[in-house]
């Protein structure tokens, strides 16, 4: 019987084997080598284009990540920050360090991080943002996340700076079923180094 039992296990365990491992977890449980890792696997997805304060963005948030024997699937993170609309401040999940490795990508591995993402939204914030790439724009409009219509801006030193180019390319999404906010109105948010957005 318990040979029958492991027999019988066997072609499930090999079918295990071929499929991503996925995890989500809070930075602070990443071990060093998981956290070099992923820094390795988004500099090399976003082809040397993901600077220090990119990576920087990217950290102190919840991450979902997958692998195989093979190394790093997939990847994204989910972070706070403070957005003002209409002299309200809110607290937004903001999506970052989204990639899949060139080899794996129309697998719906991108899915399945948004997925793992938006519960976390869900879950934590007032709603959710990203500033997307031409080539990430598709992914998100398929999960109904939508184009900020109104204008975009910074919290700076000396007041509000406008920031026309991220115009377009900011996409929201209301957390957890509840209404969006009016997208016709300017959306402000915090200071940080690097790409604001």
């Amino acid at each position: 019987m318990r040979t029958e039992y492991l027999l019988a296990q066997v072609p499930e365990r090999l079918g295990d084997m071929t499929e991503p491992l996925w995890h989500t977890v809070h930075t602070y449980e990443l071990t060093p080598t998981a956290r070099d890792g992923i820094r390795a696997f988004l500099d090399t997805a976003f082809e040397g284009g993901f600077s220090d304060d990119d990576w920087d963005h990217t950290l102190g948030g919840i991450h979902t990540y997958a692998r195989d024997d093979s190394g790093l699937l997939a990847h994204g993170s989910v972070v706070q920050r403070r957005v003002i609309h209409a002299h309200r401040s809110y607290r937004v999940g903001y999506v970052e360090g989204v990639a899949v490795r060139a080899d794996r990508r129309r697998e719906g591995l991108g899915d399945r991080v948004m997925t793992a993402l938006e519960a976390v939204i869900d879950g934590a914030y007032a709603f959710g943002a990203l500033s997307a790439s031409d080539t990430g724009a598709a992914l998100y409009a398929a999960r109904d996340w939508q184009v900020w219509q109104g204008q975009i801006g910074v919290q700076g030193l000396s007041g509000v700076v406008p920031l026309p180019d991220e115009e377009g390319s900011t996409y929201v999404r209301g957390a957890a079923g509840r209404p969006l906010l009016s997208t016709s109105r300017k959306l402000i948010f915090d200071w940080r180094d690097g790409d604001v957005l």
